[in-house]
């Protein structure tokens, strides 16, 4: 049996219990801009609005809000339903105002919360150019953010400081003195392995949920600093069957089974 197969019988792949776990990152949110950056946020951005957060807006990803998320890949028949134009200009409103929650998936992260989708190496001579800083220097001090990483381990969750600080976070010595830093707002880090949030003292990188079958040892042994962890570590939810046929109809090419090598089931073999 295939790994793909057994995902199937398991009722549910590892894709889909972190598109559920990436929706939580907008529950209780309000009325913001919900920005899914790839296919699980994206799809976890959309299965919070259509289930348990409704206010939430969404764009087309082009420049239209929609009443309700627009499926991913070709559309076919689907006709959008469209409730109002959204420029950049309102786009970057929402961001300057706080008034948007991103899922993003960054290169490196580090104990501060920094992150890294620029490049690996020394800034001079670097082994590895990716994406550039984008518009995350001014959407990590402006809004919520929250983190997307399909491959939990010490190349992403380095020992020290991100190669490139291109998102700001909770580090004190990256602050000039009378800066205002209130703003920055790091919420969940979703990943492979777990669930984390920045709910620890001076805002310390802690694991909230572990994912079935998966150890807190394992995660710690994949992250290049100390992490820590809530008193009573539960088990991350695995998704309801109204969960799973939402994913489906938001996700009819499954797209969502090729972001996880070999797209696994969500619960680990012992």
């Amino acid at each position: 049996m295939t790994q793909a197969s057994t995902a199937a019988a398991a009722g549910y792949s590892l894709a889909e219990l972190l598109i559920v776990a990436a929706s939580e990152a907008w529950r209780g949110n309000g009325e913001i801009l919900a920005s899914g950056i790839g296919v699980v946020p994206r799809l976890g951005a959309s299965l919070a609005k259509l289930t348990h957060s409704p206010e939430l807006l969404m764009t087309d990803s082009e420049c239209f809000l929609v009443e309700e998320p627009i499926p991913l890949g070709p559309r076919g028949d689907y006709q959008p339903k469209y409730s109002g134009y959204m420029s950049f200009d309102r786009v970057f409103e929402c961001v300057w105002g706080g008034r948007r929650h991103a899922m993003i998936g960054p290169t490196q992260i580090d104990r501060y919360g920094q992150t890294n989708l620029s490049l690996i190496g020394d800034y001079a001579k670097p082994k590895t150019a990716v994406l550039g800083v984008r518009g995350l220097p001014g959407n990590s001090i402006n809004h919520a953010n929250s983190m997307f990483v399909p491959n939990h381990g010490v190349r992403v969750f380095v020992d020290a400081e991100v190669d490139m600080v291109s998102g700001v976070g909770y580090n004190p010595e990256r602050w000039p003195e009378g800066a205002r830093n209130d703003f920055v707002d790091l919420r969940l880090i979703i990943t492979d392995l777990c669930v984390m949030d920045f709910g620890g003292p001076n805002h310390g990188i802690r694991v909230i949920s572990l994912h079935p079958g998966v150890s807190f040892e394992q995660v710690q042994n994949a992250t290049g600093f100390s992490l820590l962890k809530t008193d009573d570590l539960p088990t991350t939810p695995a998704p309801t069957e109204e969960q799973l046929d939402v994913i489906r109809r938001l996700d009819p090419h499954n797209l969502r089974a090729s972001v996880i090598k070999n797209n696994p089931p969500g619960v680990r073999a012992a």
